[in-house]
């Protein structure tokens, strides 16, 4: 395939793609595809390669019975998505420079030798004491602004491959948090829901054309 006729594909992808506000509960997506879209989000950049997130895909039916009174964005998908996958993101306890995760991710994960790691790890350290002011809660909020870039990369993958996605914002993160903790899936000392992504396959086309802004609306070039 030509450059040319990459770059098609890849835009022929965006073009498809569109929020589907219900799925076809006919079609479910493949194993083999679904693990392709969760690679892309594995695969994801993040600041620091620190990799702030957790995925928890949600197939029982029960379970997404009880997500529907927290999550008022979500009534069309929740019932009729073949995959219903929550993003999370660290908190606090994960995201200092000395927890266990960030030691494991710069040792272990990323494998830095013993000076690297240290020195990263002041880098880092300063980062989050000085733009982040030390303070927990912006901790969360960028872990929860990286969340974003696997999930958008996810989204475009699925594309890619003629599955459709609908990102939700629609959802109370802390009753959805409560009801995973109750269930035993997350701890929330640890990771917070940052947002929620259905999957499947369009019951019917879009109304209307996709639109946005022309390229020159948008960008200033200097």
């Amino acid at each position: 395939m030509t450059d040319t006729a990459r770059k098609q594909e890849i835009l022929k992808a965006y073009q498809f793609r569109h929020a589907c506000k219900s799925f076809d509960i006919n079609r479910t997506i493949s194993d083999d595809d679904f693990e392709f879209i969760l690679e892309t989000g594995r695969l994801s950049p993040s600041s620091f390669g620190l990799e702030p997130w957790k995925f928890v895909v949600v197939q029982d039916a029960t379970l997404r019975e009880k997500l529907k009174p927290v999550t008022p964005g979500a009534q069309g998908q929740l019932p009729t998505a073949s995959h219903l996958l929550f993003v999370l993101a660290r908190k606090e306890n994960g995201l200092r420079f000395d927890s266990p995760h960030v030691t494991r991710m710069m040792k272990d994960i990323q494998r830095m030798p013993d000076d690297i790691a240290q020195f990263v790890s002041r880098m880092y350290n300063k980062f989050t004491e000085v733009e982040l002011g030390g303070d927990g809660q912006l901790m969360y909020e960028w872990a929860c602004k990286q969340s974003y870039i696997a999930m958008g990369n996810m989204m475009t993958a699925a594309a890619q491959v003629g599955i459709d996605s609908c990102p939700i914002e629609g959802i109370d993160r802390e009753k959805v948090c409560e009801l995973f903790v109750e269930e035993g899936i997350i701890d929330d000392n640890e990771f917070g829901v940052a947002c929620l992504v259905a999957f499947g396959y369009r019951l019917e086309e879009p109304k209307r054309p996709k639109t946005r802004q022309s390229l020159n609306d948008i960008v200033v070039w200097r």
